[in-house]
């Protein structure tokens, strides 16, 4: 309650609409996403719902419009697998993150790296394989941030998405 979130990937915007539900009229969540039509459905449903305490924005990952550590808690639901630089992203949520903030992100990682021919293909980009990473760089990744520890939640075993096996994944990390 009253806590300040942020939804990366925010789409339809169940999550943000749940989210703002939890932290009552007190807090408040901000939903990114880059998608207009997107944008356009989470407010229609923002309405519907009568939650007002969200404010949905268009926005790359990589640049988030947000203040420095004014967030409590970070969610994403598979979609920072979409993003370029994974490294600018996770630097962001760093950047965002109040001090005992933390960050509960699921989405998936690749078993093995993905290889070239499909990084910029359109169907395994909108099949949400294209820009998966390892588990090993994915964590890497997350620790240059700036973020110590980080826990995983829960983990799937390999599955086949497109051309490689990938495996899902929750996992939290605390800004300390």
């Amino acid at each position: 309650s009253g806590d300040t979130c942020l939804d990366l990937g925010s789409g339809k915007g169940s999550d943000a609409i749940d989210l703002a539900k939890k932290v009552g009229p007190d807090g408040i969540v901000y939903g990114i996403d880059f998608s207009d039509g997107m944008l356009k459905v989470a407010r229609k449903a923002m309405k519907k719902e009568k939650v007002s305490n969200i404010s949905f924005i268009k926005s790359i990952f990589e640049t988030l419009p947000i203040e420095d550590e004014c967030i409590s808690v970070v969610t994403s639901n598979c979609a920072i697998n979409h993003a370029r630089d994974k490294l600018k992203v996770f630097k962001e949520i760093f950047r965002v993150l109040k001090r005992g903030g933390y960050f509960v992100i699921s989405d998936i990682y690749a078993q093995s790296e993905v290889p070239e021919i499909y990084k910029n293909n359109p169907q395994a980009v909108a099949e949400c394989w294209a820009g998966a990473i390892t588990k090993g760089t994915y964590i890497k990744t997350i620790q240059k941030s700036g973020f110590k520890k980080i826990d995983i939640i829960r983990e799937s075993p390999p599955y086949r998405k497109g051309a490689i096996n990938v495996s899902s994944w929750t996992f939290k990390g605390i800004k300390e």
